[in-house]
């Protein structure tokens, strides 16, 4: 298939709205795929009402939060509480990448569809968390009128380009941070919602990978630019949250989210799928961003190394510790 056009003048003088234009097909079929392979699931159906009582307020018979109450682990509660918030701000996503891609033709109904999509994510989080008592619901209130109140702006809002790289990782990432909380939930119900949830981001993910491929199809050397300057300054969009370096270090030593996990199964996956390394043709500054990632990421990959020895040294400290 052919993705450029006569119409649109020299490769050279791309802008937002001719690279709009010119990936609207691509926009078509990636979302006519995704129609074809997304399921529809009910969140009501992964929460466990009859867990479910009063808290005081209205309710004179209302039992205060506890956090015995709670089934999730320690590092479970906080996970979930970083997941959820950052799953709260899609109002400003939503006006993000309407602003960015537009709100008609196959643009607009992807966008609208996502935003539908991503809207169930914070619905069964939240009823959960609060069904099961697994988070205090007075803190996690106040939490979200704080993180909300600031709004949300986007690094890479200056760019279409830089947006579609951003969301390509960023979707993976929090596909990742998702199932790996499921995983150290320590409660199967829990477990079996964010891995609903992470089947959901991965589609999303793919969906922004495959445009991605065809923007350095189109504009390989402002897509390589683009996605060596997502990659080095790479933030989750939780980053606003209250507390969110305490949390985000204890996710790290909880194995939720970490560099290892960063640089493995989020930047290493797509990157690879693009072959990023192998792109040749490129221009002079095409080529200086392909090879400014190349030396960043072996880089990251050192970091990678040096925490992953110290969380090795914590664990042996602490398994000395409790059989001493």
């Amino acid at each position: 298939m052919t993705i450029t056009s006569p119409h649109l003048g020299s490769p050279s003088a791309w802008t937002d709205a001719r690279l709009l234009f010119a990936l609207e097909e691509v926009v078509e079929t990636e979302l006519n795929r995704h129609l074809k392979v997304a399921k529809d699931w009910m969140p009501h159906e992964y929460v466990p009402w009859s867990d479910g009582r009063n808290f005081p307020g209205l309710f004179e018979d209302g039992e205060a939060w506890g956090k015995e109450q709670s089934k999730v682990t320690d590092i479970g509660r906080v996970a979930l509480v970083v997941n959820l918030l950052t799953e709260d701000n899609l109002p400003s996503y939503h006006h993000e990448i309407a602003s960015l891609f537009g709100r008609d033709g196959a643009w607009g109904t992807w966008v609208h569809r996502w935003t539908a999509e991503e809207g169930r994510h914070g619905i069964v989080m939240r009823d959960y968390l609060l069904a099961s008592r697994a988070v205090d619901p007075d803190a996690l209130e106040r939490f979200r009128m704080s993180h909300m109140s600031e709004g949300f702006e986007s690094d890479n809002r200056h760019s279409m380009l830089h947006s579609v790289a951003y969301v390509a990782f960023q979707e993976l990432a929090t596909r990742i941070s998702h199932r790996n909380t499921g995983h150290q939930s320590g409660d199967p119900v829990c477990d079996r919602m964010l891995a609903r949830i992470a089947t959901d981001e991965n589609l999303h993910m793919v969906f922004y990978r495959n445009l991605l491929k065809a923007a350095f199809e189109l504009a390989p050397d402002l897509t390589m630019q683009a996605v060596r300057d997502v990659v080095v300054d790479f933030r989750m969009p939780g980053h606003g949250i209250p507390g969110f370096e305490r949390a985000a270090a204890q996710m790290a030593i909880g194995e939720v989210y970490n560099l290892r996990i960063h640089h493995d199964d989020v930047l290493q996956p797509v990157l690879r799928f693009l072959k990023i390394m192998e792109i040749d043709g490129l221009g002079p500054e095409g080529l200086k961003a392909q090879e400014e990632l190349g030396v960043y990421m072996g880089g990251l990959d050192s970091e990678a190394a040096k925490f992953d020895e110290r969380l090795a040294a914590r664990k042996a400290r602490m398994a000395a510790r409790a059989a001493g």
